[in-house]
């Protein structure tokens, strides 16, 4: 648990993934994901009970405060940690099989801006969410935390490859693939046609280097969030939350 790019590759090797608190874990099991064990100090077991005792077979791991900061490398004050069953991903194709509003993420590797941006996903009505081969990984512990466990009710799954193949599976399926960049042909998005008719791929990208040459080549169109007071950029986060929301507003 201490050491994050190890855990990071193991958990997806073992097919689990961490769950903390009682919010996060509680949607994870309503979404139908099983945990695997559960950790946490004596005086969190009465709250808890309503989460573990519907799995008698699933132990429950009970120890001091200080032995689970060194386990975990930091203070569980959200009360307990759940090792979830990592579920598997479905194809691409019956992820988009529905959805007319995608968000791509490329290469973030950042999982809080991840998770933040799942959450205003599920806040703002986006239908699915693809990630890139080079994202950080969506069930990392931090990302479903920031994520408020929305990364549990929005349909996503991970690209194989990207950008030209991966943009090719969404024209395929009927979307029109823009991409969030500064560039020179960039049009303002309250000038972008949003609207009901068209299925809408939203591509955003990693801060300071921003989408790849090769992204921004094979999308559609590119499109620039207006900016004021000198600045240029907003957070990912942040601005994914803004054109989801420009989004919602022209579906009507």
């Amino acid at each position: 648990m201490t050491d994050v790019r190890l855990r990071s590759r193991v958990e997806v090797e073992r097919g689990l993934f961490m769950a903390e608190s009682y919010e996060v874990i509680s949607r994870a099991i309503d979404a139908g994901m099983a945990p695997r064990s559960f950790l946490m100090g004596e005086k969190w077991l009465e709250k808890f009970a309503p989460l573990y005792t519907p799995f008698p077979e699933v132990p429950v791991y009970v120890g001091a405060e200080p032995l689970i900061e060194q386990l975990t490398g930091f203070h569980l004050h959200r009360g307990a940690l759940a090792a979830m069953q990592r579920p598997q991903l479905p194809e691409v194709a019956e992820v988009l099989r529905t959805a007319r509003t995608v968000a791509v993420i490329e290469d973030i590797v950042d999982h809080t801006n991840v998770g933040a941006m799942f959450r205003s996903a599920a806040a703002l009505g986006v239908d699915a969410v693809l990630v890139t081969p080079h994202c950080a990984d969506p069930l990392y512990r931090r990302s479903i935390r920031v994520s408020m466990g929305t990364v549990f009710q929005v349909p996503w799954t991970r690209l194989e490859q990207w950008p030209r193949a991966g943009v090719d599976l969404l024209h395929e399926a009927g979307f029109d693939v823009l991409a969030l960049a500064l560039s020179d042909d960039a049009v303002a998005l309250d000038q972008v046609d949003l609207g009901p008719e068209r299925k809408v791929a939203l591509v955003l990208g990693a801060e300071g280097h921003g989408l790849k040459p090769t992204t921004l080549r094979a999308v559609d169109e590119h499109v620039v969030i207006p900016m004021a007071g000198g600045v240029d950029s907003l957070n990912v986060a942040a601005a994914s939350a803004v054109v989801f929301w420009q989004r919602r507003a022209m579906l009507g």
